[in-house]
């Protein structure tokens, strides 16, 4: 799992079936990985995430990967095409020490009566 802001959406008009009616974003990692657990398939940036959860551009969130973001979209652990989803909505985050760019910096991050991150 990582904590990233969302930064855009991707649009397909034809995908397979398990995507049918998923909302695709894009997740930038608030801070990349110096030590990928595979450095052999080190993390592509940005993330391609399902959302679960109705997120925002601008907004911070928790994305799970493998077994974790399958079962956050559909329920199981099937062989869906599918390897993360957004399984968050970060409303805080406390990280004494952290960069300037994991804060909130525009108010305009908070639509429809949710608070973002």
């Amino acid at each position: 799992m990582f904590v990233g802001r969302v930064v855009g959406q991707v649009w397909a008009t034809h995908k397979v079936s398990d995507l049918e009616g998923k909302k695709l974003l894009l997740v930038d990692p608030l801070e990349p990985s110096q030590n990928p657990p595979d450095p052999a398939a080190p993390m592509v940036k940005p993330v391609v995430a399902a959302d679960t959860l109705g997120a925002n551009v601008g907004q911070r969130v928790l994305v799970a990967f493998g077994k974790a973001a399958r079962v956050a979209a559909f329920g199981g652990d099937g062989d869906y095409a599918l390897e993360a989803s957004i399984v968050a909505l970060v409303d805080e985050l406390q990280a004494p020490g952290a960069p300037a760019s994991w804060q909130v910096t525009d108010s305009a991050e908070t639509s429809e009566g949710q608070q973002s991150c």
